[in-house]
């Protein structure tokens, strides 16, 4: 059964993860264990300008929040109203029932059953939930299920090593995944690693997002290389990375910058590949060729020389091969 009720703020910063990567409504929905219209109703509903910004949606739900307990609020200011409301709870009236005589009776006032729950649920009305049937002012809530870990296992990034984090020790990888366009409808995507300290990326061609097809880019890519540990974001395609056999940290939600290293090794590789294209076009030799224009180019961070020089001269490549 679907979860039901609110969406949650971290749910939001989720939903504009997997959005960013370019995940369907019903993808969405599976993986936050949500209906396909939930997920449709909160991008609408916060849809900006811009495009749908988990922060602003978290503002905008606030606001309504906080606008319904206003509209509770008018049957306590106003005394025949209040007067009325409480003598239906107390005749054991529920809340459709008061509204509905309210109308019929003419009254100079009114408050729908909304209103009356929203009252109900102030420190005003509370006092008076005993006279409905359940005896509270809103259904039972079913017991919570266990609470669904996206990630299991998951270690945050402010765990890391400290050789990775400062970038005093070769062979601490970041990686990411680059999306075809949407109006492609394609599934084909590419899976990206950089080398924190020598800066030395691989990328490699996947047909999908599955974290089966990512696990075994990332143990392909890695193969023959020094790698102590890779950090990721929370996307769904990382959710198997205990498979990797190797230490494996994770971003903080909505806080790519935090792996800013293969952030800025996609922005190169998107020179060459620009936004929107289907990868189910490009090759994987077209895409080693870009690969490997970016790993011989002379960084000013690296003193002018090249990832490839680093990574080499580090002992990050096992193999000549790599």
């Amino acid at each position: 059964m679907k979860k039901r009720g609110k969406i949650t703020k971290t749910e939001r910063l989720e939903i504009a993860l997997l959005q960013r990567k370019g995940y369907g409504i019903r993808e969405m929905g599976r993986v936050l264990d949500r209906s396909p219209g939930s997920i449709s109703d909160e991008l609408k509903r916060n849809r900006t300008r811009g495009g749908y910004d988990p922060l602003v949606a978290n503002r905008k739900a606030r606001t309504r929040r906080m606008d319904a307990k206003f509209q509770g609020m008018k049957i306590e200011s106003n005394s025949d109203l209040r007067a009325y409301v409480i003598a239906g709870l107390e005749a054991h009236w529920n809340p459709d029932e008061i509204a509905g005589r309210m109308r019929d009776d003419g009254e100079s006032f009114y408050a729908s059953k909304t209103a009356i729950y929203d009252w109900l649920r102030t420190v005003y009305g509370d006092a008076y939930c005993h006279h409905l049937a359940s005896g509270r002012h809103r259904k039972r809530e079913h017991k919570p299920k266990t609470i669904r870990v996206m990630i299991p296992k998951r270690v945050s990034i402010h765990e890391r090593f400290r050789g990775a984090t400062n970038r005093t020790r070769y062979g601490h990888w970041e990686g990411d995944t680059i999306v075809s366009g949407k109006k492609h409808a394609s599934t084909a995507a590419a899976s990206v690693v950089s080398e924190r300290k020598s800066k030395f990326i691989v990328a490699q061609k996947i047909g999908n997002m599955r974290p089966s097809s990512h696990n075994r880019a990332l143990q392909d890519m890695l193969a023959n290389k020094k790698a102590l540990s890779v950090t990721q974001d929370n996307g769904i395609e990382n959710v198997r990375h205990q498979e990797l056999g190797m230490p494996t940290f994770f971003c903080d939600p909505y806080s790519s910058w935090q792996k800013g290293g293969v952030e800025h090794a996609n922005k190169m590789i998107r020179r060459y590949i620009p936004k929107g294209t289907d990868l189910a076009t490009i090759s994987q030799e077209y895409l080693d060729h870009i690969v490997s224009l970016i790993n011989g180019k002379p960084r000013k961070s690296l003193g002018y020389r090249t990832a490839l020089e680093v990574a080499t001269s580090a002992g990050v490549l096992l193999t000549t091969g790599s």
